[in-house]
């Protein structure tokens, strides 16, 4: 055991990013049994090697282990945090948990019998709770971290004091929100390269290398991550990539489940399942009408790629502007609001606001007539009427 604490005393000495993503205040960090889902890729182990850090506690009393680790191939996890319990551990944090076999089953025996010790675990998007031998759901708290907000790319590239604001703020108080922003705030300045690179904390490190990063990332989360799925044949992780790829090149994409199930050679059964999967991965989304089941087996009326970034990488040729616009749109809003596809508009926000996304000559036409609609521009730099900034729902979280 003093191979893995000598690697998390390491890592805690090394020098962390100042920058913490927004998820760092929202997290009740005292609560016993924390777990951390996303998208690899995100900035999950950063975040926790911050708080671990911040703690300022000895090595003996914290610790970060990666449960890919070969260690876990001889020892068992629960043997492990036993054995640190016993040395006097009191906060270990647990990285990457799918890749352990057993997982939650070993933390719920931990849990139930050692109050004293506090598990925050982080794993892929993936995981669902209550599928697993040892159903953690009742007593795990959960947090989701999507990735980088637009407002948190500006704070990484310098620009300080963003604020936050809600849907309802955006659409009724444009005035007051611009009052409260920076002197001299550009923002549409940084706005194509978040597009393009901003969306994974990862690729700002070397943007010259974002592409195939991010091509690797894309094999690595369906030939790796993708295996801890217990309905998803590894074997097919080439039609799995194949689908994804035929995704993109059409993206909004309104699927014809016969049409894809030729092209790739899967089972239209099978197919329903693997959408979900890549939904689940955080690769695509599945968009549905207004009032429409989203359960397995039900087509989705639109598939989008999950974020503007996977939309660059994937893109053969140079992205279709009119596809960014809504897949920003879609990326930001969905992860604080439910987001469908009314009759008429592009997207119904909280049952209660039709947007229509477009560029500067997007007209009122299509909305004139309807109450709380609303025309959302990528190419405006400030609201004028119902007319609203696309960059500014890049402010939710």
């Amino acid at each position: 055991m003093n191979e893995i604490l000598t690697q998390s005393a390491n890592l805690l000495r090394q020098k962390l990013p100042d920058f913490k993503r927004f998820l760092f205040d929202e997290i009740h960090w005292s609560s016993r049994l924390i777990g951390i889902k996303g998208a690899r890729g995100t900035g999950k182990t950063t975040l926790l090697l911050q708080w671990l850090k911040s703690l300022n506690k000895n090595n003996n009393q914290v610790a970060y282990f990666s449960l890919d680790d070969v260690y876990f191939t001889k020892y068992s996890l629960k043997e492990t945090l036993l054995e640190f319990h016993a040395k006097g551990g009191e906060i270990v944090v647990l990285d990457e948990v799918h890749k352990y076999p057993n997982w939650s089953q070993e933390i719920k025996n931990i849990y139930d019998f050692y109050a004293d010790l506090q598990i925050v675990f982080t794993g892929s998007s993936i995981i669902d709770l209550k599928k697993q031998e040892g159903d953690l759901s009742r007593r795990a708290l959960m947090y989701e971290l999507p990735g980088l907000s637009y407002r948190e790319f500006l704070t990484l590239k310098g620009i300080k004091g963003l604020p936050t604001y809600t849907i309802e703020e955006i659409v009724t108080n444009q005035q007051k929100i611009y009052d409260s922003l920076p002197p001299k705030f550009k923002p549409l300045e940084h706005f194509a390269e978040y597009n393009q690179i901003g969306y994974y904390p990862f690729l700002l490190d070397e943007p010259l290398t974002s592409h195939r990063r991010m091509n690797q990332l894309i094999r690595t989360v369906v030939e790796y991550d993708m295996a801890e799925l217990k309905d998803f044949d590894v074997r097919n992780a080439k039609k799995m990539l194949q689908l994804l790829f035929i995704i993109a090149q059409q993206v909004p994409f309104k699927p014809n489940i016969s049409d894809l199930a030729q092209k790739t050679g899967i089972h239209r059964t099978t197919l329903y399942n693997y959408l979900e999967f890549l939904q689940e991965a955080k690769l695509i989304s599945l968009v549905y009408s207004t009032g429409r089941s989203t359960t397995v087996l039900q087509k989705a009326d639109k598939i989008y790629l999950n974020n503007p970034t996977l939309a660059f990488a994937l893109a053969e040729e140079k992205a279709n502007i009119g596809n960014i616009r809504e897949t920003f749109f879609y990326s930001q809003v969905s992860q604080i609001t439910t987001i469908e596809l009314p009759k008429i508009g592009d997207f119904l926000v909280d049952n209660k606001y039709i947007f229509e996304v477009g560029g500067k000559y997007k007209t009122q036409k299509q909305i004139q007539d309807l109450d709380n609609a609303y025309i959302v521009k990528d190419d405006v730099a400030f609201s004028s009427g119902n007319v609203i900034p696309l960059w500014l729902f890049g402010f939710l979280y």
